[in-house]
């Protein structure tokens, strides 16, 4: 014998959840993640410009990742309303995004070698000196946007 359970309706959050999942298995996930760049772009922007301000922008190339902060944030709103800018804004400047991280960690190595003693002082130097792998997350978040621009968009 079976014990018979009332059954349910699904509410709509309950219903978007499933079908976000559902996307998300197929490979469907473009608005997401375009979305998601265009929330991180910002405030990682204005904790580099905080941090850079820090430094005096004592180097011209410090204003690269301030510069393509709110483009990157206004191509990832555009990428999450429409998919001709997923496809074509989106990638371009989430790689230009995702290189100026890349040559960053370059250049704050470069930095903390600089440094007196550079890493044979690696208590002092690598606290004190710039964030070694702080430009690791431009990287990552200009690779959110490219990945945005591969992905299917969702149904």
């Amino acid at each position: 014998m079976r014990l018979s359970l009332p059954i349910r309706r699904t509410t709509p959050p309950e219903r978007a959840t499933g079908r976000w999942w559902r996307n998300v298995r197929s490979g469907r996930m473009q608005r997401t993640l375009a979305a998601a760049t265009a929330a991180s772009a910002l405030p990682l922007g204005l904790e580099v410009y905080f941090e850079h301000f820090r430094g005096s922008f004592g180097d011209k190339w410090m204003w690269t990742p301030v510069a393509l902060s709110p483009a990157l944030t206004a191509a990832g709103v555009a990428g999450f309303c429409s998919e001709r800018a997923a496809k074509t804004w989106l990638p371009v400047l989430s790689a230009l995004y995702c290189l100026d991280g890349l040559i960053g960690v370059i250049t704050h190595v470069r930095g903390v070698a600089r440094k007196p003693g550079g890493f044979d002082e690696p208590l002092f130097n690598v606290v004190m000196g710039p964030p070694l792998l702080a430009p690791g997350s431009l990287a990552m978040v200009g690779g959110m946007g490219l990945a945005a621009a591969a992905f299917g968009r969702e149904r």
